[in-house]
């Protein structure tokens, strides 16, 4: 052993610590390598080999390998890497080249291919093209997508680690962590799908992400929501849930790490359906009644997963309650049947109206017009056939106001408006922030202008009010662009 790494166990005391010193000096040398040579030469190749050995002993005895730089620090599978002058220069190169691109995280997974690494490398190594943006992430994100690598993951700046300083600023931030976590989604559903191992430390960093957001960047966390893809229904759902979940959590009072165990239940909270036939869970048409029962099956398949799945400190038991209670109802009329009485637990009653708000404004198999969100949530409110909790409705029409974000409303003016953010005053519900999309000729506007819908005129009269709500896709509009 040499002298750094023997230096590194003994601040580190374990051998993870040894791990992450090889690790970075592979990383060094591959990406030396590469820089100095074209693919083919002999040493490139040498450091390559090397490479794909350090990351096989490591995931042989972790099972993975997720490298986290927050702020001037180095993490491997969070244990935080003690770093000397001995491996200064590797330290600094290879997080300059994490720096450049908008990377915080790096992913490899159990399966990881020899031939996967070059093209990672070459992509870092690779020059931003004079790209000026703020956030470079996306850019090599893309490049990375359009490769054979599958089975190294990369993850921008997480939402604690920024300090947005403007409106743009937030978007951008809710916008990363939107899209991140979609793609958790999207990994974690396939993986539970073919039966692979889950990398449940990137499900936990998309949920903290998204808790961080919420408690710090409501309004524009929440406006991803409208963001809503019909292809990606499946992965946009869940963290739709999850958000929505998070924060009727923080609104009732919940603690950031009650909300965490509420959010990881929520994202996952349709899991069970991976293990139930997509003939079923895709059919567009009215369900069969044997169809009917499978589908039914999918609580009880979720809890079964979450049981099952390596990598939780502790059995996440409140994430395995909300797959199995989500759709039970308070009256317990839904499913699955219980032989004996019993109430759903509360985080189990917020993720249902969650999951019961989003599944009915959205676009899917089965539903090619959703609801207007003012509409779902008077159903919601006012039929108890439904089987929600009156009272987290309540405080979920609070969270929301009358005309939820998204809402397409048709004002007194005839101007057409998007709602983009409740009135932050509970007395104003009825009265959103919306933006103009169309002035009163139907005519769109070559810009949204925002509005407050609570302003006065000089007569103590509102200047605009909702006089109905209406379907975007009726006048081929998309109010996700309104938050993009």
């Amino acid at each position: 052993m040499s002298t750094a790494q023997s230096g590194v166990q003994a601040q580190g005391g374990g051998a993870i610590q040894t791990f992450g010193l090889q690790l970075l000096t592979a990383l060094y040398a591959a990406l030396q390598s590469l820089k100095l040579y074209p693919i083919e030469n002999a040493t490139v190749q040498q450091s390559l080999d090397e490479l794909h050995r350090v990351a096989a002993r490591i995931i042989k005895v972790e099972g993975v390998i997720t490298l986290r730089l927050a702020e001037e620090f180095l993490f491997l599978n969070d244990s935080r890497l003690r770093l000397d002058l001995a491996n200064y220069a590797a330290f600094s190169f290879v997080t300059g080249m994490l720096r450049r691109h908008g990377i915080a995280a790096l992913d490899v997974m159990a399966d990881v291919q020899r031939d996967e690494w070059a093209p990672l490398l070459s992509l870092l190594l690779r020059a931003n093209d004079g790209e000026t943006t703020a956030d470079p992430f996306p850019s090599i994100a893309a490049r990375l997508a359009a490769t054979p690598v599958r089975h190294i993951a990369i993850g921008p700046e997480s939402a604690a680690a920024v300090q947005p300083e403007d409106a743009d600023e937030n978007k951008r931030a809710a916008k990363r962590t939107y899209f991140q976590g979609v793609a958790v989604a999207r990994e974690v559903l396939g993986d539970v799908r073919l039966g692979k191992a889950v990398n449940v430390r990137r499900v936990k960093r998309a949920v903290q992400g998204i808790v961080d957001q919420v408690l710090n960047n409501e309004t524009s966390i929440m406006g991803m929501s409208t963001l809503r893809d019909y292809d990606e229904y499946t992965f946009t759902h869940c963290v739709n849930v999850c958000i929505f979940s998070v924060i009727l959590g923080q609104r009732l009072g919940l603690a950031k790490l009650e909300l965490y165990e509420l959010g990881l239940g929520a994202l996952l909270h349709d899991l069970g359906k991976q293990r139930i036939d997509p003939e079923v869970t895709k059919k567009t048409d009215s369900l069969s009644d044997e169809e009917w029962r499978l589908m039914q099956e999918h609580p009880s398949e979720g809890l079964l997963s979450l049981f099952s799945m390596r990598g939780f400190t502790d059995a996440p038991y409140r994430a395995m309650l909300i797959a199995y209670e989500h759709h039970m109802k308070t009256d317990l009329t839904g499913y699955p049947k219980n032989s004996r009485p019993r109430d759903p637990t509360l985080f189990s009653r917020i993720v249902a109206v969650a999951d019961g708000f989003d599944a009915a404004t959205s676009k899917r198999s089965y539903q090619s017009v959703p609801w207007p969100p003012d509409k779902v949530l008077a159903e919601m409110r006012d039929n108890p056939k439904r089987g929600y909790d009156p009272l987290l409705v309540k405080a979920f029409l609070n969270v929301t106001g009358v005309y939820p974000v998204g809402t397409l409303v048709i004002l007194d003016t005839h101007e057409m408006a998007v709602v983009v953010q409740a009135n932050p005053d509970p007395a104003l519900l009825s009265q959103p922030i919306v933006k103009i999309v169309s002035n009163s000729m139907g005519m769109p506007l070559p810009e949204a202008v925002t509005v407050d819908l609570s302003e006065m005129d000089g007569a103590g009269n509102p200047r605009r009010t909702v006089i109905k709500t209406t379907t975007a896709d009726r006048f081929g509009i998309d109010v996700g662009d309104y938050f993009a």
